[in-house]
Order: structure tokens, then sequence, then C-alpha cells
């Protein structure tokens, strides 16, 4: 506390929201499944995303940043303790009963902002297993409430041509199940209400919120008030209710007059499951989706919002990921990082406007258990030979039914120019062989490190995920 706060005390004078603290607060917004081009200020159709349009004119807004991996568990991983997803032995997605989960040895952004007295909180879906020792209050968090993994989730999704149903889709608050199947329509306004709630009861401490919707991954539903208000049907409205919810966020902090001390980071886990056609979302004209390395499953839109911090209506192009803000957090908040290696980078240079500032200098694309498929230094991305899902095959499925998938062999590695070509569709290897030698040489270390499944190198920094028979299941 500084000199004064303490003098203010010392006179009996409870310190007031308006007064400047010493220490700033967080408020991560993590969306499920929306892909590049799914707020109004990038391009979306048929609704408006009025207060992340805000938040982008008033902030700064990420052109390329990554998730660690394009699926949901794994990048949550990744966003959590600041690592390649791999790095700590995680992969995919894990369900209900799920025999692996985050290692509790991992440090999460929870516990590392604990060590600077935070009160922490997560708000939505969780997905880092469901057995005890991996759950939220069990990782760094004091509040909990919300789903243990995607709301598809029990014990299969369904194939094409099958109904949705949930027998047994639990909803946590705290370590307890409160209910099975709890109707989904009352999530977004439910999460959001427990984020303000919890922002208004510290207001005067500092704290971190991670508000992880479950929306808008597939199937979709949307509260009364939302309902038929979009021109894109079900997706629109969806779209138009975590509009309003982050709306409410912001207009808690501004009036809690919280603005200048908090930075608000929104964000998506990987790109849209395009599949589902009139119930996904959109790349952005990037290739592929949710799923595959090419960036519409890594490239995900990310807008930060700092008052007085960040010029407002910034735009950086910049390489950087998700599991760039538990570096970040740790510089803001002076926190200590973890003995245990971490590869992510502070981001803070570029929030603080520094033009010359490069913290991410590469990033490679796992995926699967342990496939290193490409790498980029931001300028130019090769990819190597791998098998991967396509979405442009089929027609995409509709009104929540998904079109079919199959997969295509890259036989050869290609190199794509980002800057004239971000849709990843022409090689251009053989026109720069030297930038696919550097390139390659950042692979093979990355390779040497945490090793590659497609490659058959075993890697000598990669670490265990915790294995749900050795936690009691409670």
């Amino acid at each position: 506390m500084n000199k004064h706060l303490l003098l203010l005390s010392a006179l009996g004078v409870v310190p007031v929201s308006g007064i400047a603290a010493d220490y700033t607060n967080f408020v991560i917004i993590n969306l499920d499944d929306v892909g590049y081009g799914d707020f109004s200020f990038n391009g979306a159709y048929g609704y408006k995303t009025p207060n992340v349009d805000r938040m982008a004119a008033e902030g700064m807004r990420f052109t390329h940043f990554l998730a660690g991996q394009p699926i949901s568990g794994a990048s949550r991983a990744g966003l959590l303790t600041g690592c390649y997803p791999n790095r700590v032995g995680f992969s995919g997605a894990p369900g209900p009963n799920s025999k692996y989960g985050i290692h509790p040895d991992e440090m999460t952004i929870g516990e590392l902002l604990r060590q600077k007295d935070y009160n922490t909180a997560i708000f939505g879906k969780w997905h880092l297993g469901d057995a005890h020792a991996f759950l939220p209050l069990q990782n760094g968090f004091d509040e909990y409430y919300g789903l243990p993994y995607s709301n598809d989730m029990w014990p299969f999704h369904p194939q094409q041509g099958e109904a949705f149903n949930f027998p047994d889709l639990p909803t946590y608050d705290g370590n307890k199940v409160v209910g099975y199947n709890t109707d989904q329509t009352k999530f977004t306004t439910d999460y959001t209400t427990r984020t303000v709630n919890f922002i208004k009861k510290n207001k005067n401490k500092p704290f971190f919120v991670y508000l992880a919707h479950s929306m808008p991954h597939v199937p979709l539903f949307v509260s009364d008030k939302f309902k038929g208000k979009s021109e894109q049907g079900l997706f629109g409205d969806v779209m138009m209710e975590i509009d309003w919810s982050i709306g409410e966020v912001l207009k808690t902090l501004r009036e809690l007059d919280l603005e200048e001390n908090t930075l608000v980071i929104l964000t998506s886990d990987n790109g849209p499951w395009t599949n589902y056609g009139n119930h996904a979302g959109s790349a952005g004209g990037l290739r592929e989706a949710k799923a595959t390395t090419f960036d519409g499953g890594n490239r995900i839109p990310c807008v930060m919002y700092w008052k007085g911090k960040i010029e407002p209506g910034t735009t950086c192009n910049k390489l950087s990921s998700n599991i760039d803000l538990f570096p970040t957090l740790a510089e803001i908040s002076e926190a200590p990082l973890p003995g245990r290696k971490i590869d992510g980078v502070s981001l803070l240079p570029l929030i603080k406007g520094d033009k010359d500032a490069n913290p991410r200098e590469s990033f490679v694309y796992y995926y699967n258990k342990n496939d290193l498929e490409a790498v980029t230094d931001g300028m130019f991305k090769l990819v190597f030979p791998h098998r991967y899902v396509t979405y442009g095959a089929y027609v995409p499925g509709n009104d929540g039914q998904p079109g079919k998938l199959t997969n295509v062999d890259l036989l050869k590695a290609e190199l794509y120019d980002l800057r004239r070509d971000p849709g990843e569709r022409y090689d251009v290897l053989s026109q720069n062989p030297e930038v696919a030698i550097k390139l390659m040489k950042i692979a093979d270390g990355m390779r040497e490190e945490l090793g590659d499944d497609l490659t058959r190198k075993k890697g000598t920094e990669r670490r265990e995920h915790g294995l749900t028979k050795d936690y009691k299941k409670e």
C-alpha cells in the first residue's frame, strides 16, 4: 500500500475507487470458437458488436495473435501456463471423466497472481481436466462457476445426423456440482453477472477474473433478450449477447472508476468450427478453421483495453500469442515467474506502444499429441508435411448439424509469405530458400527441446500432464 493510502487508513478514511491504486487488475475474456472475422470491426455481417468495436477503438487490437494450439483444452492450458501446451504434456480437449488434466505442479495465472495477493475467479468453461485435483480451486482460483469442459460434451459429440442431448453435463460452483443439464440459455448472462459481482466485491483489492464464455461453441444457446435480434440467425444472436456481456464488464469498470488500473483482454481459444455452417463463425478469409494449424485455426482475435496506458485506436501487427499473456501479467504485477521454463514472452513493450519492440520472434505450430506442423517468424510461415482435416471438400452443415469433413495429406513442405498471402495459398519456397532454411533451424531447435512425432523426435524438456489415477476423484 502506498503512503497516501496508509495516511488515509490512519485517519480512518476508507479508500474509494477513485484513488489511483498501486496495482493493476486483470480481466481476461476468452471466447469459444470465435474466428478472426466474427466482430463487426473486422467484417462480421448481419449483426453488430458495438461494445467490442468501442473497446478496439479505445484500445489496441492485435492482428497476428495466435492460439497455443487450435483446439480448446490445449489452447486454454497454454494461456493459463504461458507454455506451448505440449511442453506441459497437454493436447486435445479432455472430456467427461478424462484420464488426464493440468499437472498440479504447473503454475497457472491464478497461482501466479496469488503471489501478489490477488483475488482470483473463473466464470465459464475450464477444460483443463475434470478430476478434483485439476479443477480451478485446486489450481489458483478462489471462485469458480461454470462447466468443466465444452457444452457439447457428454460422453461423445454427436456425429452427422445425430441430435444433441445432455444426459450428464455438470455445472460447478466451486468444487461442487450444483446441477446437471442446466439451461444453457442462462450461461452467458450468469457468467456475466458473477463477473460483475466479483469486480464489485473486489473493487478496493487487486483482482483477476477469467471470464471464459461457453458460447458460441455449438450447440448454440441465447437468452430471450437477444433471441431473434440479428440478421444472422442464432449465431448472430449469440454474438450480440456476448457483446452485451463485454459491455457490462466495461461499464462496471467505468462506474467503479477502475479503468485506469485494469487491463482487459478479449480473445478466443481457437478459430471457428466452420463445418457447422450458419451456426459457426468466420475465419475472416484465413485458410481452414479450428483443429488445423493453418491460420484459420490458430489466428484469433485479440483486443486489449487499458485506459491511460494503451493509446486509443492502435493496431499491433507484431507476432504474439495467448501463451504470452502469462508473462505479460507477471511483468505488470511484478509477480515472480515459475522456476520451470515457459515459452511465453511479455507483450508489455507492445502494449506501451514501443514500435521497435519485437518480443516474439517466432512461433511453432504444434497439434495432435506432439506434431510440429509449421513454424513462422511473423512474415513467412513454413508448413511441414502432415495430414490435416479440411473444411473445403464438402458443403457445411446447417441449423446445428455438422457438415462432412475429410483428411488431406500435405506431401511436401510449403512456404507462405503472410504479408502478401495471409490465406496461405501460394507456395513460394522455391523463391525464398534462405527463409525456409532459417525457419527450419528454428523448428529443429524446438524438436530437440519439445520433440516432434512427425519426425520421431522425443525432445528433452517436455513435462507430463496430470493423470487422474494419481489423484483422488472427488
